[in-house]
C-alpha cells in the first residue's frame, strides 16, 4: 500500500466525505484514471466532524453528534479546531455516514482507511443511552462495523476490507488493522512487533505496521531493514508523518531493498493467501507469537523479536545497521527459504545480514508451495507452481493446499516418505507444476515424470499429478 495525498476532504473539515475541490477538482476523474492502471483507491477517513464544516451545524441539530451530559455539544480543539464526534449509537447517524461513504464507493473507492476511533471521552451521553465508560473502547467496534457493513453491502464481503487503527473485542472480523503511529528507529520498530505478536494472540488475524515509522523520517538504513519485515507481515504499508515513505527519498539501495522483497512477497502469495483463508476460517493469525506454534517448547515462551509467518516459517527481523541478529529455532531441522543455508534447531543462533537479507527459515517436513509471478500478488497461483520440499523425514508426509481467491483449495499436493521413496501425488487443478527437492543434489531416478540439478537442489517435472521418486 502506498499512500498518497491522506488529505482528500478539506484539511480543516473533516468528516463531511467531500473532495477538497482546490486540491482534488475532478475526484471521479482521477479514479478512473488510477483504476485504469490497475490501482485500487483507499480512502483516509475518521469518526469527526470539523466545526468549519459546513453540515456540522445540521448534524448538531438533528442530535448527530456526541453530547455532553448537559446536552451541550461535546468539541475540543485537539486535531481540528470545535472538533466533534459522530454518536454511531444514533441509527440515523449511521445512516447519513454511510450514505456519505456510499457515494464514494459509487465513484471507484475500494476501501477506506478508518482512522482514529480511540481517545473516546467518557464525560458525555450516548443517543442510546450507552454506559460512557464502556463506550470508551466499543467505540471503535461500532465505527468500525459501520464501514465494514458499507463495503459488504457495495462490493462485497469477498472485497470489503479496512485499514483501521483502533479496536476492540470482536472487532478482528472488520480487518485489516495496523499498529498506530510510532516513531522512526529501530526500539519502535521491534515495539511494532511486539504490539503485533499480541494483537495476534488476542485473536487478530491480520495485522499490519507503518514501513519506516510514522513519526520523523527514519535514516536509510533503518528504513531498509523495516522494509525487510513489513514486506514480510501479513498486510505492508509504507506510511508516515511530513516525509513520503517511497523508497527513492532515501536512497538507491532502498530501492533495490523494496523491489527484492516485494518479489519474494509475490512469489510467496500462494503459501501466504492459503495462511490468510485459515486465519479467516480458524482466527489463526497470520503473523504468530512462536509460543503459538510451539506451545511445549518453553523456549518459546517469551521471544518477542522473531515471529512465524503461517505455520512453516520463522523470520527473525534486523534491529542494527550492522546487521547482526540473534534468534531461536525450535527442534528440528531448519533451512533458509531463499538460499540453501541448514541450521539445527533446540537453540539460539547469531548471523549476520546485509539489507538484502534476514533470518527466514522453513521448518521441515514442510511442502511449500511459490508462484511463479514476482511482480504481482494477485494472479493464477496453481499454474507454474513451485512447490519446495524441505527434508521430509521417513515416515512423513506433508500436504500443501493451493488456494483459489476465494480462499477455497484448487489444488493439493502431498508427499509421503518410505525409505529411500518418495511419492508426490496431486488432486485438483494445476499446471506445469514442480517439485523442489530442497539441499538434495543427487537422486537416482523417478517414474512418471524427470528431473534437473539447480542451485537449491533437485528438481521434479511430473508428466501428470503424481510422481514417485527414488532418492
Amino acid at each position: 500500500l502506498f499512500p498518497r495525498d491522506r488529505f482528500w476532504m478539506n484539511a480543516i473539515q473533516w468528516g463531511e466525505g467531500d473532495w477538497d475541490p482546490v486540491t482534488f477538482p475532478d475526484p471521479k476523474g482521477m479514479i478512473r484514471r488510477l483504476k485504469a492502471k490497475g490501482l485500487k483507491v483507499c480512502v483516509w477517513i475518521n469518526p469527526y466532524i470539523g466545526q468549519k464544516s459546513p453540515v456540522c451545524q445540521e448534524l448538531k441539530e438533528k442530535g448527530y453528534l456526541l453530547k455532553r451530559p448537559d446536552g451541550s455539544l461535546w468539541q475540543w480543539d485537539k486535531w481540528q479546531p470545535g472538533l466533534a464526534i459522530y454518536d454511531f449509537t444514533n441509527p440515523q447517524a449511521c445512516e447519513w455516514y454511510a450514505d456519505k461513504l456510499k457515494g464514494l464507493v459509487e465513484m471507484g473507492v475500494d476501501c477506506f482507511k478508518t482512522d482514529f476511533g480511540e481517545r473516546i471521552p467518557t464525560d458525555v451521553q450516548w443517543f442510546d443511552g450507552s454506559d460512557p465508560q464502556k463506550m470508551h473502547n466499543h467505540y471503535a467496534y461500532i465505527y468500525n462495523e459501520l464501514v465494514w457493513n458499507v463495503l459488504k453491502e457495495t462490493v462485497g464481503v469477498e472485497e470489503a476490507v479496512l485499514f483501521a487503527r483502533s479496536a476492540s473485542v470482536g472487532a478482528q472480523q472488520f480487518p485489516v488493522h495496523w499498529g498506530g503511529d510510532c516513531y522512526a528507529n529501530y526500539e519502535s520498530m521491534a515495539e511494532s512487533l511486539r504490539g503485533g505478536l499480541s494483537i495476534g494472540l488476542s485473536g487478530f488475524g491480520f495485522w499490519s505496521h507503518d514501513i519506516g515509522g510514522f513519526e520523523n523520517t527514519a535514516p536509510a538504513h533503518v528504513y531498509k531493514r523495516w522494509c525487510a519485515f513489513g514486506l514480510l507481515s501479513s498486510h505492508s504499508r509504507l506510511h508516515g508523518s511530513k516525509s513520503y515513505r517511497v523508497p527513492w527519498a532515501y536512497d538507491d539501495e532502498s530501492c533495490d531493498v523494496v523491489r527484492f522483497f516485494t518479489e519474494q512477497k509475490c512469489r510467496m502469495m500462494p503459501y501466504l493467501y492459503r495462511e490468510a483463508a485459515r486465519a479467516n476460517e480458524a482466527g489463526t493469525p497470520m503473523m504468530r507469537a512462536m509460543m503459538l506454534e510451539f506451545p511445549d517448547d518453553p523456549a518459546c515462551d517469551y521471544l518477542d523479536r522473531q515471529y512465524m509467518l503461517g505455520d512453516a516459517v520463522m523470520v527473525a527481523p534486523v534491529f542494527s545497521e550492522a546487521g547482526d541478529v540473534e534468534f531461536y529455532l525450535p527442534e528440528g531441522r531448519w533451512t533458509h527459504l531463499w538460499r540453501n543455508d541448514e541450521v539445527q534447531g533446540s537453540r539460539w543462533h547469531k548471523q549476520q545480514h546485509d539489507f538484502l537479507s534476514l533470518p527466514v527459515y522453513v521448518r521441515d517436513n514442510t511442502l511449500l508451495a511459490l508462484g511463479n509471478n514476482s511482480q504481482k500478488p494477485d494472479y493464477a497461483w496453481h499454474e507454474g507452481t513451485a512447490f519446495q520440499l524441505f527434508h521430509l523425514d521417513d515416515g512423513c508426509e506433508a500436504v500443501c493446499e493451493v488456494p483459489a481467491t476465494d480462499g477455497s483449495t484448487i489444488f493439493t499436493l502431498q508427499a509421503k516418505r518410505t525409505g529411500n521413496t518418495i511419492t508426490v501425488s496431486g488432486e485438483g487443478e494445476a499446471r506445469n507444476w514442480t517439485l523442489c527437492l530442497r539441499n538434495i543434489t543427487q537422486i537416482s531416478g523417478t517414474k512418471c515424470g524427470s528431473y534437473a540439478g539447480s542451485e537449491l537442489g533437485v528438481v521434479v517435472t511430473p508428466q501428470g499429478n503424481e510422481v514417485v521418486i527414488t532418492l
